[in-house]
């Protein structure tokens, strides 16, 4: 059975012109576009989706650079969606990433890596609802 996840092509992708490649990557690997939007972003808004690393000493520059520049907003379908989607875009540092995956070719450091992709069916589940209304997605 299908499973959706979500994914967020980073600002610094979207900046030096990967998006269309990192899609590229995307399809390749299976996955189905449910919803896909680009679109910029507020502090606030940043703030609110990762609300959970909130007091860490990342998050405030977690949110000053996702809201720096547009982003590409996707709900991703195929089986085993979560995982998969996981394996296809590498280790968090770059520098671990395996030859081939989206952070490997992509990203510049652990802080700048390109692409997020949610870790589980809940946080999937929130993710998507916060960005994506219910009649957005096919």
């Amino acid at each position: 059975m299908a499973q959706r996840t979500f994914s967020i092509i980073k600002p610094d992708a979207v900046r030096k012109g990967f998006t269309a490649a990192i899609l590229a990557d995307i399809e390749r690997a299976g996955f189905q576009i449910v919803a896909i939007k680009k679109q910029s972003i507020s502090k606030e808004q940043a703030q609110g989706f990762y609300a959970v690393h909130a007091g860490k000493p990342f998050f405030e520059g977690l949110c000053a650079f996702m809201s720096s520049g547009p982003l590409v907003l996707m709900v991703l379908e195929k089986e085993n969606a979560i995982a998969d989607l996981r394996r296809v875009m590498g280790a968090t540092n770059p520098a671990n990433a395996e030859e081939g995956t989206i952070r490997k070719k992509y990203a510049e450091s652990i802080g700048q890596n390109a692409i997020h992709g949610s870790d589980a069916e809940e946080t999937a589940a929130f993710e998507t609802g916060y960005w994506f209304a219910g009649y957005e997605l096919i």
